[in-house]
């Protein structure tokens, strides 16, 4: 359903995005990762046709964007980190606008905008003005605008930013139902909601494709020849990240924080297939600290994130 082949994008002597390829079947939702000015807005600008790049190419449903961008863009729906919003129109007046915007032809009007509303739960603020809508009401018109002419790819920019834990789950369900039948690109910083929602990951770092799997084989990757404890020791820290490093068997000590009064958190890493718990526990026992908790870690996408963004070296362009 999407294509990018060798994309490349330069803002004077920066490079944007640097010859990436990737494809998405249909019917599939991708998380899109990356550090702030790893290249991702460049990216999904290119893919939806608002920005050209200096070469290679972005095809959507077989048409190719650059040589064909009015037929291209019939296929893609955008919801960009801010909602192109009327605020003083009412979400009739709006959706009917982007209807008309767009020129869709294939459908009848009122029952196109009727079937999205329902889809995306505004029909219970259908006539009521946009500005004065909380802001998940305005996260969902913006959705309701990316689905009129019933695109079969979405790229959706941050969905759930700045609304609350409630409002989150809502649009999270929205677009899971979305994906049922369309090919979704999700850009979040919100690394549950990929987790909760997309079933691959690409993660975008100094404008090159870094990681590109399930994030459950991306965990796996980056922690195939260690096994990481969670310990939480109760006392001050003072000397605690030392001791554990001393101990025989530790390939590593990271500080997580004091997650708890009076006690602090350390992620203890050993090589794959090393029990160190008995030696861990005695080790701590005898420098008189009580052990308030000690379990296996497994990876989590914050992990994966740091790790292989920091292996990339850091960001180019947004």
């Amino acid at each position: 359903m999407i294509e990018v082949s060798s994309l490349t994008k330069n803002y004077g002597r920066n490079r944007g995005v640097n010859n990436i390829s990737f494809s998405i079947p249909e019917e599939q939702i991708v998380g899109f990762l990356g550090p702030n000015g790893a290249g991702k807005t460049t990216t999904m600008n290119i893919i939806t046709g608002y920005l050209a790049a200096n070469s290679g190419s972005v095809k959507v449903a077989g048409i190719d964007m650059l040589k064909n961008p009015y037929e291209a863009k019939k296929h893609v729906g955008y919801l960009p980190e801010l909602p192109p919003l009327y605020h003083s129109m009412t979400v009739k007046a709006y959706l009917n606008f982007v209807y008309e915007l767009k020129n869709v032809k294939t459908q009848s009007q009122s029952k196109h905008i009727a079937e999205i509303c329902e889809m995306t739960g505004l029909k219970d603020v259908y006539k009521r003005v946009v500005g004065h809508l909380s802001k998940g009401y305005k996260q969902r018109i913006g959705l309701a605008q990316a689905l009129i002419g019933d695109p079969e790819v979405l790229v959706l920019d941050e969905p759930t930013i700045g609304l609350d834990p409630r409002q989150i789950v809502e649009i999270r369900n929205v677009i899971k139902k979305m994906g049922k039948k369309r090919t979704i690109i999700l850009s979040t910083h919100i690394l549950p909601e990929v987790s909760a929602v997309c079933e691959r990951v690409l993660l975008i770092a100094n404008g090159v494709i870094v990681a590109d799997d399930k994030p459950e084989n991306l965990a796996a990757a980056i922690t195939s020849d260690i096994t990481t404890l969670l310990v939480r020791i109760g006392g001050a820290k003072s000397g605690m990240r030392s001791m554990l490093a001393g101990i025989d068997g530790v390939r590593n000590v990271k500080p997580i924080g004091e997650m708890e009064k009076n006690s602090f958190d350390f992620l203890v890493e050993s090589a794959k297939g090393t029990d160190i718990r008995g030696t861990l526990s005695a080790e701590i026992v005898k420098a008189g600290r009580p052990i308030l908790m000690l379990r296996p870690h497994d990876a989590s996408l914050e992990d994966i994130f740091l790790k292989l963004t920091e292996d990339s070296g850091g960001g180019g362009a947004e």
